[in-house]
This record gives C-alpha cells, sequence and structure tokens, in this order.
C-alpha cells in the first residue's frame, strides 16, 4: 500500500467532470484509468507516463479501434499527431483480408491454453441463451467475489459458459460452493480458457460478463453481443463508461460484488426491457464495424494508408 494519503480519491471528487481531454466529453475522474495503489512507484503507472512521453516522437500511432466508434477521440489525435491510423476491428479485418487457406490465420496469441469442448456445448444450447463470463488474463479475484459472482450465476437460472484460469482466485485455488455445483448442473459449463472469439460469434452466446478489458470490448461489438462491465483497473475503467453511457451496449456492475446485482444484471441482460435495446444498439454498432473493415471502409483505407507509409 501506498503511504501517501489517497482518502481524497473516495471523498465525492470521483465524480469531478474532467472537461479539458481533448475528444473526451463528460469524462469523470473516476472513468480515467486506474492503478494499483502504489501510486509513482507502480509499473504501470510508470508505462504509461513513458508511453505518453514517447509519444512526440513516436512516426505514427496504431489504435486497434474505428472512425464511427471514436471519431471525436481519433479527429483529436489526428490535430495533435502527424500519422494517427484506426484499423480495427482487426479480427473483422483479418477475415475478410486473408483467405481461409492461409497460414496467416493459424497465427494466434494467448496466455493460456485454449479448450475447444466449450464450442461444442454451445452447440447443444438455444441461440443467444448462453451468458459467457470471462475476467480475462491478468484479472484476479478474492475467494469472496468469487463465490458472490458464482451464486448469482446461479440464481439467475441462465445458462453460462465461465471462463476460471487456475490463478483467477488471488492466493488460492478457485473452491466453488456446493450448492452452486448443484443448481447449475446441466446449465453451465467450467473451462481454464477458451477461443473467445469463437464463443462470442456462436448463434448460443447472448451476452457478455466482462472486466472491459479493450480486446474483449472490440471483440464484444465485432460479434454483436452486449455485456456486463466489471472493470478492474487500468483502461477497463475507461472501457466501461463508453461502453455503458456513450454506446449503450453495457451494464455497470458495481465494484463491490453481490449476488443480488449479478443475477438482477444477468436477467436484464438476457431477457429485459434493457438488454433488448442494447443488443438493437450493438447490432448498429456492429453493422458500422463491418463497413468499416469492408474494401472501402475507413479501417482498411486507413490499413492500406499504413502499409504504404511502411514501405516508402
Amino acid at each position: 500500500m501506498c503511504d501517501a494519503d489517497t482518502s481524497y480519491l473516495t471523498n465525492g471528487y470521483q465524480s469531478t467532470v474532467i472537461d479539458w481531454i481533448p475528444g473526451m466529453k463528460n469524462i469523470k475522474l473516476w472513468d480515467l484509468p486506474a492503478f494499483d495503489n502504489t501510486g509513482p512507484d507502480s509499473i504501470f503507472f510508470k508505462f504509461t507516463m513513458d508511453a505518453a512521453e514517447r509519444a512526440n516522437t513516436a512516426s505514427a500511432m496504431i489504435f486497434h479501434t474505428f472512425d464511427a466508434l471514436e471519431s471525436e477521440l481519433l479527429n483529436a489525435l489526428s490535430s495533435m499527431f502527424p500519422r494517427v491510423y484506426a484499423i480495427g476491428p482487426l479480427s473483422l479485418l483479418v477475415n475478410k483480408l486473408v483467405e481461409e487457406e492461409s497460414p496467416l490465420k493459424t497465427i494466434d496469441c494467448n496466455l493460456w491454453k485454449e479448450n475447444t469442448e466449450c464450442l461444442q456445448w454451445l452447440d447443444l444450447k438455444e441461440p443467444k441463451s448462453v451468458l459467457y463470463v470471462n475476467f480475462g488474463s491478468t484479472t484476479v479475484l478474492t475467494r469472496e467475489e468469487l463465490v458472490e459472482f458464482a451464486m448469482g450465476l446461479a440464481n439467475s437460472k441462465r445458462p453460462f459458459l465461465w471462463i476460471i484460469r487456475p490463478d483467477l482466485v488471488s492466493g488460492d485455488s478457485a473452491v466453488l460452493p456446493q450448492e452452486f455445483i448443484e443448481e447449475t448442473k446441466g446449465r453451465s459449463m467450467l473451462a481454464s480458457w477458451c477461443p473467445q472469439e469463437a464463443v462470442l460469434s456462436h448463434l448460443s452466446t447472448g451476452g457478455f460478463l466482462t472486466h472491459c478489458g479493450w480486446n474483449s470490448i472490440i471483440e464484444s461489438v465485432s460479434a454483436g453481443v452486449p455485456m456486463i462491465c466489471w472493470p478492474f483497473f487500468a483502461d477497463q475503467r475507461s472501457n466501461c463508461t463508453y461502453a455503458c453511457s456513450k454506446w449503450e451496449i453495457g451494464l455497470e456492475l458495481s465494484s463491490v460484488v453481490k449476488r443480488e446485482e449479478v443475477e438482477r444484471l444477468a436477467k436484464e441482460l438476457m431477457e429485459g426491457d434493457k438488454g433488448k435495446q442494447m443488443k438493437e444498439r450493438i447490432t448498429e454498432w456492429n453493422i458500422l464495424a463491418q463497413e468499416a473493415t469492408d474494401s472501402n471502409g475507413s479501417s482498411s483505407i486507413e490499413f492500406d494508408n499504413l502499409l504504404n507509409d511502411l514501405l516508402t
């Protein structure tokens, strides 16, 4: 823990509006990227500061996004830096540029070995009926948070696929309550890792409970799957705010996890009126993502410009 007094961060100041960041309107202090409590000694803080300081010396900036999704921010960056390329969503771009038989299709990057059995399990479920739960490759839960998530999912009565990494629980093994196992038998699957793009694109996947890492957000948009957002650290708070408030494709879960809220949001996302509205909204964003990666779309053009600049 940091010795400095950080009580001001939780003394009403988190709702303070930050109105001087170009391209980011109605942002509050809480929405800005957050790191651990080691302050300026945090490795994440130092990495971010180093990246910010080097930005002015970069010959180009490449962003995994697309113009329609973040036009204001991209316009602001383009006014400050000479070359800004928005070439996302990469999964859609790759699918359109690379032929199926190409060896490039086999290139992948994962920190954990994927379990593809979950795809066969999804094949047996009704369309849009499964809630996919994954907190990414680095987020950790306390034992109490694990239990609250587990019982909230159990009480929702909805089928779900939950990715539980071996190191998901801080300092402990992920031991689930016996009542959770009994309650969810037949409508749940637990796996240590999975091919996320394939899971999100599966016809049976109807919602995504996520930590709001950017890859997860953009992959959810690419697949047209609305989200329950539980940000953990770094840029995840900003991503959550944009997903829930600006793009209207997510429901925010409180940082203090309670089973009742997990249950309520799972039901709302999968079957509620707000969930239906979000599904319509993310379908609209998905169409824009598809258009961006078409041959004459903004991301395809930016990708061509990037290659031309690299080769000249």
